[in-house]
Parts: C-alpha cells; sequence; structure tokens
C-alpha cells in the first residue's frame, strides 16, 4: 500500500533539508511498509537512487549476529557458552557469546594495530594472533561498553564452527535467499564515493576503502536502499526459513541499557534498540570512513527506514551529534505519525474441534473476565477487564490437556485443563491463576 500524499512530502522534504544542512555529497532514504520498499527520496544524486551501493558500516553487524543465532538454533552453541570453548586458546575468551552479541562482554572496541577502518585488514589467523588479555576493558556485566573488536571475534567464531569463511556463510544463509542480491562484500558499480566534507572551505577529500579482512563482520559490508528495506522487512517479519520470528524476537530483547539516565537506547543481540516516546525502534546505525548509514525498524506496525550518506561529517539538529541515527530516528517518526495503522481484515473462521470447544468462551479470574478462542490451532486467551494483550497457547507435547504460552505475559507459561470426575471442563489454570466459569464460584478463594 502506498504512502499518503502528506507522509510522501513529508519524507521528502526532510530528506531535502537534512542533505542541505548535513553538507553530505547524497543522501537517500528509503520508507519500508508491510514488507515493501513504499517510496526512496534523494538529494545530491541524478539518476537512480534505489540500486545505488553505499558502505554500510555496523549494520554488517546485524547481520553477523543472525548468523551466530542461526548456529544457536542448530544446537552447534549455546549464548551463555564463554568464547574460549569456540575460540580455545584466545586471551579474551573469559567473556559468554550473548555478552558479546549485546556489547556487555567489556571487551575493548577495537583490534591492536591501525585504525582498522583505515587500513587494510589482516587474515583471521593474524588477528587472533595478535590478541592480549588486557583488551578486556571491564570485567564482563561491567556496563555497556561498544566492541568492535567482539564481531570481529564473532565472526571468526562463526566461519570456525561453520566450516567455511564469513563471506561465504553471509551469502549462503542470509544475502541468497532474502534476495539481497546488490548486497556485496567490496563495492560493485554503480557505488557512491565516501568523502570528509571541508569544515569551512566545502570542499571534498575522497576516503580509501579498504578490505576489513578479520574485522568484516564488524562493517564491512556495501548496500542499496531496496536490498535494506528487504533486511528491514525481515527483521519486521522474519522468513522462518531463513531465521526462527522467535529468534529474532529474542536479537531485540534488551541485553544492556546503553542510556542509563535516559534508557532512550540499548542493545540487543546484534540490534540497536531506541526509544522514542511510547516507539521502539530496532536496527542498527553504520559508518565508515566517508559513510554513514541507518536501519530503523517499528515492528508493531511492520514499518522501516533505511538511509544512506557519503560524508562521514554529516551533520543534522543542533549539532553534529545528531548525525545520520538522529535524522533516520526522525524521519521514521514522521512517518509513523502520519501513517494511520493498517486494520487486520476480520476473517471468518472455522469451528474448533470438538474436543477443544469446551474451553472456548468466557472466563472469569478474580472478577477479571477473560475469552478464549480458538484461532490457527491455538488457544487464545484475551483479558478484557482491563483490556490487555492476548496470551496464545499451543499443545505442550502429547498430554491433551496441557498448554504452552507463547506470547504476552504468560509466554512459557502452562495453562493446564482441570475437569471434574465426569471429565466436564471447569476451570483453566493458568500458571496457578485458577480461571472458572462463574465469577465468583462457590468456595471461592479455596481451589
Amino acid at each position: 500500500m502506498p504512502l499518503l500524499p502528506e507522509t510522501v512530502s513529508r519524507v521528502d522534504d526532510l530528506v531535502a533539508r537534512a542533505h542541505a544542512g548535513g553538507r553530505v555529497p547524497v543522501l537517500v532514504a528509503g520508507v519500508v511498509r508491510d514488507g515493501a520498499l513504499a517510496h526512496v527520496a534523494a538529494a545530491g544524486l541524478e539518476g537512480p537512487a534505489a540500486g545505488l551501493q553505499f558502505r554500510i558500516g555496523s549494520i554488517t553487524k546485524t547481520m553477523t549476529a543472525a548468523l551466530v543465532l542461526a548456529l544457536r538454533d542448530e544446537g552447534k552453541l549455546a549464548l551463555d557458552d564463554l568464547l574460549y570453548r569456540h575460540l580455545p586458546g584466545t586471551p579474551v575468551g573469559a567473556v559468554t557469546l550473548r555478552q558479546l552479541l549485546g556489547h556487555a562482554g567489556g571487551v575493548q572496541r577495537e583490534p591492536d594495530g591501525d585504525w582498522w577502518e583505515r587500513a587494510a585488514g589482516v587474515d583471521v589467523d593474524t588477528f587472533l594472533a595478535t590478541l592480549t588479555a588486557d583488551k578486556v576493558a571491564y570485567p564482563p556485566l561491567h556496563g555497556y561498553h561498544y566492541s568492535n573488536l567482539a564481531y570481529g571475534l564473532l565472526g571468526a567464531m562463526v566461519a570456525r564452527l561453520g566450516g567455511e569463511d564469513w563471506p561465504s556463510m553471509l551469502a549462503k544463509r542470509l544475502l541468497g535467499p532474502l534476495r539481497l542480491d546488490r548486497t556485496t562484500y567490496g563495492p560493485v558499480e554503480p557505488f557512491a564515493r565516501g568523502f570528509v566534507v571541508h569544515p569551512w572551505l566545502d570542499e571534498l577529500r575522497e576516503e580509501p576503502r579498504h578490505d576489513a579482512g578479520a574485522m568484516a563482520p564488524a562493517g564491512q559490508l556495501w548496500s542499496t536502499v531496496q536490498d535494506m528495506a528487504r533486511w528491514a522487512a525481515f527483521l519486521a517479519e522474519p522468513d522462518p526459513a531463513v531465521l526462527a520470528p522467535a529468534t529474532v524476537a529474542e536479537m531485540c530483547a534488551p541485553v544492556v541499557i546503553s542510556d542509563l539516565d535516559g534508557w532512550s537506547a540499548g542493545h540487543g543481540l546484534g540490534l540497536q534498540l531506541w526509544r522514542r516516546g511510547e516507539r521502539v525502534f530496532v536496527g542498527h546505525s553504520g559508518s565508515m570512513p566517508g559513510y554513514l548509514a541507518i536501519l530503523a525498524v517499528h515492528r508493531p506496525s511492520r514499518t522501516g527506514v533505511v538511509a544512506f550518506g557519503n560524508a562521514y561529517t554529516m551533520h543534522y539538529g543542533p549539532s553534529a551529534a545528531g548525525g545520520m541515527s538522529g535524522f533516520g530516528l526522525d524521519l521514521l517518526d514522521a512517518v509513523l505519525d502520519r501513517e494511520p495503522a493498517r486494520v487486520a481484515p476480520w476473517h471468518p473462521r472455522s469451528s474448533p474441534p470438538a474436543d477443544i470447544a469446551p474451553l472456548t468462551g468466557r472466563w472469569w479470574w478474580m472478577g477479571r473476565e477473560h475469552e478464549v478462542g480458538w484461532a490457527g490451532g491455538e488457544l487464545v486467551v484475551t483479558p478484557l477487564a482491563p483490556a490487555r494483550t492476548p496470551w496464545r497457547f499451543v499443545p505442550d507435547g502429547p498430554a491433551a490437556d496441557v498448554w504452552r504460552g507463547r506470547s504476552g505475559d504468560n509466554d512459557g507459561e502452562l495453562l493446564r485443563v482441570v475437569r471434574d470426575g465426569d471429565g466436564t471442563v471447569v476451570a483453566l489454570d493458568i500458571a496457578t491463576f485458577l480461571l472458572t466459569r462463574d465469577p465468583w464460584p462457590a468456595g471461592w478463594p479455596a481451589r
């Protein structure tokens, strides 16, 4: 469904203003709605924008994290494994994979040697051989400490467990299945050159485009608005053939809060988290010499933005501090403020199986009304007073009267069907909370 005309106008205006005020040669932004690229806006560019490559920097980390989680789902690792287990002998191995993914392991930001973003990278063996124990800056879980080095280590681990190098695994497991054909290890024409803008002369200096080598899993990739729109759509509504939706939801859960004063930002498993008022966005910012990028997604509405600029020095807002991230989050807020939420159509459903029908209808707990329905093979328990998010339950093993929660407050909890001596359903026991047909049953509050 296309964006409303007033939304398109606002997006175009924000891009034009950010381009002019940010002193960036080219600025391109795309809006994602309901799984598709709904609009592309560009400034400073003649010709097509959606397929032009930029370096995406640390958005690469979101894909490295997805590879780690895919290996976890295959049983090849656990998130609370120490790194030692999978990279034996490394002097920084006394941190868990979960801590590395969430920047909570205390590992220093950069590896030794020259600044990896502005120098040719080394191979994985050399990278691992030059590590020293002092690369742990803080004790694990001391707090948030962003670490590119952590993702170099995760990439090395992924390659060792997967039996092939990181670029090959990425292409096979993510880029190919999601048709991210213009997301590549190195630049492929047409691509935007990256620059630094002189602070008062408005002159451009082109930046180098080095191969990051062993640090590639932290920030190597090149991509386009069109491809990153597909990745944003995947984060909003995952394809189970690529990564389980529950796994992506796990990636979006906070591991550490990076803004302890305002609680407005944090990290999940490879994803940055931002709070804007009552909205929470997931995604990642990115930077490499000459390039800035942002990918942000509002999962409940399946809406996202991606934006790229080819100047590391882009200004936005009252100071340079806003940068590309501030622009992208403002852009996503502007879209959500103007676009009405998509209302899901109602569809009639078939009747529940005969053995399920006695579980449906109205139930009560502590004077509060609940409605139990049947949808897609799940029991759906909806608290009505006060209204709350429904709880969905699926059968739990062979026991016919035991169900496992899969959403809301009772995610992971058990629902047990309580029957009398004749086999009649008399109550639903949800994590010891007993729902009955009578709002004030005889013998209440005794069970």
